[in-house]
């Protein structure tokens, strides 16, 4: 019901930018939290970043912090990452995350949480 469409990964040299996209579309009443998770070879899924929309409220993995920033086009329900300075232990596999409340006739209306399918991002010279 709410498809997820990720962009903007691909490989860059250490210290190089890249700047993720996610695009949520499907029958969204709003949308409660936007997040970026990661996952490298051979370790679990980590919280890259994550804003939550009531609130606007920014939190960031500490290995991300000055580096990443998290933001939102509202219009779009499109959430990115702008990936600065990265280096070779930034290398995983970016996973976009939303989760919020869906277009309904039910009250209370449902929830959802939609994952996108994930773009890599390599980081090496």
């Amino acid at each position: 019901q709410v498809q997820l469409v990720e962009s903007g990964g691909g490989l860059v040299q250490p210290g190089g930018s890249l700047r993720l996209s996610c695009a949520a579309s499907g029958d969204i009443f709003s949308i409660s939290a936007m997040a970026w998770y990661r996952q490298a070879p051979g370790k679990q899924r980590e919280l890259v970043a994550i804003l939550r929309t009531s609130s606007s409220r920014i939190t960031y993995a500490d290995s991300v912090k000055g580096r990443f920033t998290i933001s939102r086009d509202n219009a779009k329900n499109t959430v990115y990452l702008q990936m600065n300075s990265l280096k070779p232990e930034d290398t995983a596999a970016y996973y976009c995350n939303v989760n919020g409340v869906l277009v309904s006739g039910r009250v209370p209306a449902p929830g959802f949480i939609s994952w996108g399918e994930g773009t890599q991002v390599t980081v090496s010279s």
